[in-house]
């Protein structure tokens, strides 16, 4: 199982086992700031550091090899500039900057000429959380398909005979007047 075949949800999980790393820890002046330049307020979640450090993690896996101003792109957004049209604004690099740094430090990515790619450390990383919330799902899956007999599947299958026949029967009605 590995990131590719999860959702993004994934970050969630991430982002708690980056927690347990020592490398990774917010900066002091990181609860006052925004994440960029279309944003009008601070982070409401305490833990949006650790997040982020989740997202960026999770982005140069699937992206990689990938720098700092495509990270920019990627977490930017458009500004609210009142009356006149919304502008593209880049998201903060000095965050995205210090995340990977952080994650750097971790061992967790390592930089080479094209740009940060994800270390082998990284991917066990990324692919046990990944199987851990697959397996999650495919349980939670099982449990929602057993209160029925059949599971959604067949339900669907056995309706749709009679929806035809409803449409074909609307469809003489009108024809008829």
């Amino acid at each position: 199982m590995t990131i590719y075949d999860v959702p993004a949800s994934v970050v969630k999980d991430i982002a708690e086992e980056l927690k347990k790393i020592e490398a990774v820890k917010p900066p002091e002046w990181s609860q006052f700031v925004k994440t960029g330049g279309d944003r009008e307020r601070r982070p409401e979640n305490a833990d949006w550091w650790y997040v982020r450090s989740a997202s960026v993690l999770r982005k140069i896996r699937i992206y990689g090899p990938i720098g700092i101003p495509t990270l920019r792109r990627k977490y930017g957004g458009k500004k609210n500039r009142g009356h006149n049209p919304e502008a593209m604004r880049r998201g903060s690099g000095t965050i995205i900057r210090n995340v990977i740094h952080q994650l750097e430090k971790a061992e967790l990515l390592k930089k080479t000429k094209e740009g940060r790619v994800v270390t082998p450390k990284g991917i066990a990383l990324l692919d046990k959380i990944s199987h851990k919330v697959k397996a999650v799902t495919q349980v939670s899956e099982v449990k929602k398909d057993a209160g029925r007999p059949g599971g959604a599947k067949e339900e669907k299958a056995a309706r749709a005979p009679a929806k035809a026949a409803r449409r074909k029967g609307e469809r003489r009605a009108k024809a008829a007047n």
